[in-house]
């Protein structure tokens, strides 16, 4: 393993980072910056907890190697609040409605969300059931999750 100096923008900040290039995006934000609101699920890109917004989409971050986002904007759920003080209004819902459980898939549900929200202020039902099909929930809060996604207006 080869180990290089990286540059990436995470939540508005430019870090140095010593890794592999190789080594997944993940690793470097839980292990390097301390950023734990993404998280190991299943390391296949298949179950969505380590979902973070790259340039405002949506991706997996356990499969992206860290080299391929020196180019880019990352945004953790650590950074979609406009302050420190606040939450974002896809965290706020998710709390009133009680759209978690465990919490396992919670910062994968809401990246997604929030993605889905600046492409789309007013989806439907079967969008955000689309956009969160991806993201694997075992405690049965999906529908909590869609409405509580149906009351932030993006």
């Amino acid at each position: 393993m080869s180990t290089i100096t990286l540059q990436i923008v995470v939540n508005g900040k430019t870090h140095t980072v010593e890794a592999d290039p190789a080594t997944p995006l993940l690793y470097v934000l839980r292990d390097h910056l301390q950023l734990n609101g993404p998280r190991f699920g299943c390391g296949l890109a298949q179950c969505g907890s380590c979902t973070v917004l790259m340039d405002g989409n949506a991706i997996r971050s356990c499969s992206i190697p860290v080299q391929a986002v020196t180019e880019t904007e990352i945004t953790t759920l650590e950074g979609i609040a406009q302050d420190a003080e606040s939450l974002h209004p896809v965290q706020q819902a998710f709390v009133e409605e009680q759209a978690a459980q465990c919490g396992y898939c919670l910062n994968g549900a809401i990246m997604a969300a929030v993605a889905l929200l600046r492409r789309n202020p007013d989806p439907n039902d079967e969008e955000i059931r689309n956009d969160l099909h991806g993201i694997l929930c075992r405690c049965g809060a999906q529908a909590r999750m869609i409405r509580a996604i149906k009351k932030v207006k993006g």
